[in-house]
């Protein structure tokens, strides 16, 4: 390290993944509040007597203090804020929708340390949603998703045409074109969800919990087949997280079966829609 100055900081953030070092150290992504995402290197946290080891993992809201290093930084101290992983870590369900969580922020926080606070926010609210159970697991990670989206600036219009701005309601809704579309700029592959399913939408990324809840199976589930679609047609990829989501409610019936989100994009690129 000679010749590199060293600055300390401090800062606090949420961790989203771990990734093994060596025999006894980890790399650390954290989503902060103030720095961003930032990549930081924990030493010994692997070691049974490391004193701040089960702080940092994943779901754990601490507070930090980082040297900056050439090319990771490094852990000085960890404290924490509140650990959100036993909670939801202890209900499947909620542990699959936070795992989306996590992965989603941790593609939409882009570059390293560029600051994304309204991210960062949305992350710890969603999370204290999931442990404390305020609502159902499906529904806090499709409101996180559209609202992460929206702060992103890929917020989908789901009244008055994406394209044209045509006040709507409309029917058709264009994962390319960006959400609702009118029946002039309807590409062909467009979907036709329920309104009541577009109605939920909104509900999920006004903060409508009491119309959001009132919601059925079915809804939800064509809701968060298009929340997903948006998501990895503006990534450019597919997240492996949400494949794995467990949206499954107690005591419901089997899910009908509805069109995969890649199909929904793929019908569009065919019908000619820009890459």
């Amino acid at each position: 390290m000679s010749g590199v100055p060293q600055s300390l900081y401090r800062d606090e953030g949420v961790v989203l993944r771990v990734q093994k070092l060596g025999e006894a150290d980890r790399i650390i992504t954290v989503l902060t509040r103030r720095t961003g995402k930032v990549r930081a290197v924990a030493k010994g946290v692997r070691r049974t007597k490391s004193k701040f080891g089960a702080r940092l993992e994943p779901f754990s809201h601490v507070d930090l203090q980082l040297y900056t290093g050439r090319n990771l930084d490094i852990v000085n101290q960890a404290e924490s804020i509140r650990s959100y992983g036993p909670a939801v870590v202890g209900d499947y369900r909620a542990y699959t929708a936070g795992t989306a969580v996590l992965e989603t922020a941790d593609r939409l926080a882009g570059e390293e340390k560029e600051p994304q606070l309204r991210l960062f926010l949305l992350v710890i609210g969603a999370l204290r949603s999931l442990a404390e159970q305020t609502h159902p697991p499906g529904l806090v990670l499709d409101a996180f998703l559209l609202r992460a989206m929206s702060v992103a600036g890929w917020e989908p219009a789901l009244t008055d045409c994406a394209r044209c701005a045509e006040p709507g309601p409309h029917r058709h809704f264009s994962v390319p074109g960006g959400g609702i579309v009118c029946p002039s700029c309807r590409p062909t592959g467009s979907a036709m969800p329920s309104p009541v399913t577009v109605g939920l939408l909104e509900a999920l990324l006004t903060g409508d919990w009491a119309l959001a809840e009132a919601s059925q199976g079915t809804n939800r589930r064509e809701a968060s087949g298009l929340v997903a679609a948006l998501l990895q047609w503006h990534l450019e990829r597919s997240l492996r997280s949400l494949a794995l989501v467990d949206r499954s409610e107690p005591g419901a019936p089997a899910p009908v079966a509805l069109p995969d989100v890649h199909r929904l994009v793929g019908a569009a690129q065919l019908a000619g829609e820009p890459s």
